[in-house]
């Protein structure tokens, strides 16, 4: 009887231990939500107040030009820009946060493990004992055979429970390292958008320096606005001959890039420019992210259907795969390998491939010609539902056109901005040829 009370007793201690560690972890987890419901709040605040500028700049734009106007709508990008980064280091923080929490969990429920397999060996050891003992040794040790089955039931019950919590330690174990893995992966995208900011706050530097020549030369009398406007129209010859970047391939004069959106926007209604916004955001993102090589760039296990078809696309145009330009791997996906100035990616090229042969005439046509990436481009967006010249529909074609089904991640939506601002830019341009 006195073993079973003992046994009792040991039992009860190591439920009360067990029970101390769920309480110090029950705190901890409280902390912690407390914090990560405070950064939520705070994020959520600022995705608000970033919405609250979308849609003012948006509203703004349709107004006449007016100085009043376009300094409103300064304003608001350099304020909406700078929340986007502050909301940025607020996600990255976040994440950080959640990795370090699931680290903290892993090695405490490392620990356990451990403990817990000490421990359980031991009830395999006493168990043993017993085992071994003889009928004799039970007679002189125990008052009857009763009170020795009664105790080892109990090891028995007990050696059950600590083996099933084992397994479910191991299980819990499992799953926090594949969320850990997860928030890993999300911080390296909130990174990578990051270096996208460089971008942004040259952005926000353009816009300043807009908003102080507006002031120095204005005075910020509406008269001399207008005049300004008007001398801009004088600029046709000037607009016809800038140079319009191209990713991947050599930079054409405006005019030139203009024939070719208007050519791939007769049969698809994709408005030229918003085409050429497009090709403009993904020349500027290619800039910042940097060249890549298909080899390192397309050789993750997952890249092995956009590696084939790299190959075949080459193939076809008779080039040499290690001449000709690529993207780095983006934020947004395993594999780099993007092509040309639309930066199609290689297996979404060949399935408009035969598309855009019927549209240009050029066959196998070519990502890295301007007429073929324009039209492969125009294609997109009318597949995306970006035909017909309505704001919210473009927008949301643009975001498709850079992340697919995760279009309305908040994240991107700098994206999306930021080809219809160029879109707005370059159809004030277009407006001003089309009257000179």
């Amino acid at each position: 009887m006195f073993k079973k009370i003992s046994f009792l007793i040991i039992f009860s201690f190591l439920l009360y231990f067990l029970s101390l560690f769920n309480l110090r972890a029950e705190i901890t987890e409280n902390s912690v939500l407390k914090k990560r419901e405070q950064l939520e709040r705070e994020l959520s605040v600022l995705e608000n107040q970033i919405e609250e500028y979308r849609g003012l700049i948006k509203n703004k734009q349709k107004d006449a030009a007016t100085f009043e106007r376009d300094i409103t709508i300064l304003n608001a990008k350099i304020k909406k820009s700078l929340l986007e980064i502050q909301a940025r280091k607020l996600s990255i923080s976040r994440l950080t946060d959640n990795i370090s929490e699931r680290a903290i969990v892993i090695n405490n429920l490392s620990e356990k493990i451990v403990s817990e397999k000490l421990s359980l060996a031991e009830f395999v050891r006493r168990i043993n004992e017993l085992d071994e003992t003889s009928l004799l040794e039970l007679f002189l040790k125990y008052n009857s055979l009763s009170d020795f089955f009664v105790e080892l039931d109990s090891y028995d019950t007990v050696q059950a429970a600590m083996r099933d919590s084992l397994f479910e330690i191991r299980d819990t174990r499992s799953a926090t390292e594949k969320e850990k893995e997860k928030f890993e992966k999300q911080k390296d995208q909130e990174l990578e958008l990051k270096t996208i900011q460089e971008l942004q706050k040259r952005r926000i530097e353009e816009d300043k320096g807009d908003k102080n020549n507006l002031l120095n030369i204005t005075k910020g009398e509406e008269k001399k606005y207008q005049q300004i406007l008007s001398e801009r129209q004088k600029k046709a010859a000037t607009i016809r001959s800038a140079l319009f970047t191209l990713r991947g391939s050599p930079a054409i004069p405006f005019e030139k890039a203009l024939q070719y959106a208007n050519i791939a926007s007769k049969s698809t209604r994709i408005r030229p420019a918003f085409l050429l916004g497009i090709i403009a955001e993904e020349s500027n993102l290619g800039a910042n992210v940097g060249t890549g090589n298909w080899k390192e760039d397309l050789s993750h296990p997952k890249c092995a259907a956009q590696k084939k078809a790299f190959q075949e696309i080459t193939s076809k145009l008779g080039l040499d795969p290690d001449q000709v330009p690529v993207s780095k791997r983006a934020w947004y996906g395993n594999c780099g390998g993007a092509m040309g100035p639309a930066q199609f990616m290689p297996t979404t090229w060949l399935s408009y491939e035969s598309l855009v042969s019927k549209k240009t005439g050029n066959n196998p046509p070519n990502p890295w010609n301007p007429l073929d990436a324009f039209t492969a481009s125009a294609l997109l967006l009318k597949d995306n539902g970006g035909a017909g010249g309505d704001y919210n529909d473009e927008w949301k074609a643009a975001m498709r056109y850079l992340a697919g089904g995760n279009w309305n991640n908040p994240s991107y939506r700098f994206y999306g901005d930021d080809v219809m601002a160029l879109a707005k830019k370059y159809q004030e341009q277009i407006d001003i040829l089309e009257e000179n």
